[in-house]
């Protein structure tokens, strides 16, 4: 499998494959695709259909084939940012936010990830449940905005305003903060909690979370009515 990411803010993965070689989606994430390639929807097993549906996810998958010779398909950003390439190997799995996956090679799993602390389950902007991704092969996944990434020594430790955090390598750990003193919290206009993630592993940030967009919105909207 080749690919191509083209665009800018509303990028598109283009998929070049060979005869017999498949790619692994979410229910409508397909934008175009050449006439000899087949699809067929799976669930995968009912526990992982569940799970994908937990993570934010369709509780089904497509699996476009190219048949008869090479053949094309492509993957769109459904929200202004940016598409990347992960390649994954066994060990090197990924932790991203609901919703961020969008296409994958075979080998890679799709699976519910739930944060082990309470606290960043209940407060941590991108709700109890992230995907994981594993296996072998290369993953896309959308990100909203423009991505920052940082590389994380041991027990080096970086603060987020909730929603910011797209991905992480598992090796990183996640909890959630509640911003010190009570003047910060009433007049600093930050929220109530910040997410601390903890090296090592590298992390990637989202300058423009979808969650952080439909605030200003809401917002908007309001002051107009």
């Amino acid at each position: 499998m080749q690919y191509e990411i083209k665009g800018d803010q509303l990028p598109v993965v283009v998929c070049t494959l060979n005869p017999g070689e498949s790619m692994i989606t979410e229910r409508g994430a397909m934008s175009w695709m050449t006439s000899n390639m087949r699809m067929e929807t799976q669930a995968g097993g009912v526990g992982k259909a569940f799970g994908r549906l937990f993570s934010g996810e369709s509780m089904f998958q497509n699996r476009y084939t190219a048949e008869g010779g090479a053949g094309l398909i492509a993957f769109a950003s459904s929200f202004p940012g940016e598409i990347r390439a992960l390649n994954i190997t066994p060990g090197n799995s990924i932790i991203a936010q609901k919703s961020a996956f969008l296409a994958a090679e075979p080998g890679v799993e799709l699976t519910v990830h739930f944060k082990k602390k309470l606290g960043a389950g209940f407060f941590g902007g991108e709700g109890f449940i992230m995907q994981k991704l594993s296996g072998q092969g290369t993953a896309f996944v959308e990100i909203d905005g423009s991505v920052v990434e940082y590389q994380l020594a041991p027990g080096q430790s970086m603060l987020l305003d909730t929603g910011y955090l797209a991905m992480m390598e598992e090796t990183v750990t996640m909890d959630i903060e509640m911003v010190h003193g009570a003047k910060n919290i009433l007049l600093g206009g930050e929220g109530l909690f910040n997410t601390r993630v903890t090296g090592p592993g590298r992390i990637w940030i989202q300058t423009m979370p979808l969650s952080a967009v439909a605030g200003i919105l809401s917002s908007a909207i309001g002051a107009r009515n």
